[in-house]
């Protein structure tokens, strides 16, 4: 869910503003609900899916990070693991651990019952099981998602260009995808299946959701399209002509997703076997589709150029790092010092994850990428 300094690919910068906004109206839906005046049915069901802002970030993620190291294994030979280790570093953890300290010395801010051990939070095990009573910060189960794929990746990498097998790399990704289904089904039919109500749907959080080893569809489908775009150029070619088609394609398939899940976590459809097994693949393609329209010169995502949706993409890591810990902060606190509705206390919830974002890319986030630019060069 983080962007490289390289030439702004506009179209991608529309599709990360559109993950964190997705992601805001989400979790602001589930904590306070929408505000009355404002529950419209187009943003009632936009804030619905909008859980699905985070596979969004896995398949740009999937795509950034699998570019750069096609990238570097073209220019180097190899996959240079101290430099890609160091620039993770560098891009990740400041940010990441002011975030924690902060949750960690505030209990004001903390928006859900209680934090996971701070060990957790600094291993990236926090979702490995997720505790869903311990629920404060849990929205960094995404961060562990990542960094997982972090270090396997370009293990991977490494393995099938020393062993010049990279040519069996699209069946090794299309591989892993099955896996992943086959883990889900497992999981399901031992975890799932057996329970009722209540318990059904904790069990299916903890054992589909949230576990690395269930989730890495979006990142597999992100490099998948990175490997597509740097080793059949023929192709690419062929499927960039028609960007609008592909958008269109792209909203068909998301549409039919929002279907399969019922249009919230919390339905009798969205932990069904089948959208269980079905559901994250296609929701990654659908999502794909979308980052590979905005990759095609022709199509309307990447010609758009729109500034406010680049600026909301520079930030958009560290506005999903506070916008948990401002929400609440304004939703039990902001009233004892001025009157406002729910709508007002809604739109000031939205600026200050937004303001908070852009305060800790500035004093954080930056300076250290600066660093990073120094230490490479």
């Amino acid at each position: 869910m983080v962007t490289g300094q390289r030439q702004r690919l506009h179209g991608l910068d529309h599709l990360r503003a559109l993950a964190i906004v997705l992601v805001l109206l989400f979790h602001y839906r589930v904590y306070y609900g929408l505000p009355e005046a404002l529950e419209f049915r187009g943003l009632d069901i936009i804030s619905g899916f909008g859980w699905s802002g985070v596979d969004l970030f896995f398949v740009l993620s999937g795509y950034l990070i699998g570019d750069k190291l096609f990238a570097d294994i073209d220019g180097h030979g190899s996959v240079r693991f101290k430099r890609f280790c160091m620039n993770r570093a560098f891009r990740i953890f400041p940010a990441y651990l002011v975030a924690v300290a902060i949750y960690f010395s505030f209990s004001e801010i903390q928006e859900g019952r209680a934090l996971q051990p701070l060990w957790k939070f600094l291993t990236f095990t926090q979702n490995i099981p997720i505790d869903l009573r311990a629920n404060t910060f849990s929205h960094a189960w995404s961060l562990c998602v990542e960094e997982h794929f972090y270090l396997a990746l370009p293990l991977l990498l490494y393995f099938l260009f020393a062993r010049r097998m990279q040519s069996k790399g699209g069946y090794i990704l299309l591989g892993l995808i099955v896996l992943g289904i086959l883990i889900r089904y497992v999981n399901w039919s031992e975890f799932v299946e057996p329970l009722f109500g209540r318990r059904r749907l904790g069990a299916a959080f903890i054992h589909l959701y949230y576990p690395t080893y269930t989730r890495l569809d979006g990142l597999i489908v992100g490099v998948a399209i990175a490997a597509l775009f740097r080793y059949q150029p023929r192709l690419r070619e062929q499927i960039t002509r028609h960007g609008n088609l592909v958008l269109g394609a792209g909203l068909v398939v998301l549409f039919g997703c929002h279907q399969m899940f019922g249009g919230d976590l919390i339905s009798t459809e969205f932990w069904s076997l089948q959208t269980s097994l079905a559901g994250f693949p296609l929701l990654s393609i659908g999502y794909g589709l979308l980052v590979v329209a905005a990759l095609s010169p022709g199509s309307l995502l990447h010609r758009f150029q729109f500034k406010p949706t680049a600026a909301l993409a520079t930030v958009s890591y560290s506005i999903y790092l506070v916008h948990k810990m401002s929400n609440h902060w304004i939703n039990e606190n902001l009233t004892d010092f001025v009157e406002l509705n729910e709508a007002q206390i809604f739109a000031v919830c939205l600026a200050a994850a937004v303001l908070g974002g852009a305060a800790m890319y500035g004093l954080v986030e930056k300076p250290f990428l600066i660093l990073r630019a120094r230490l490479a060069n």
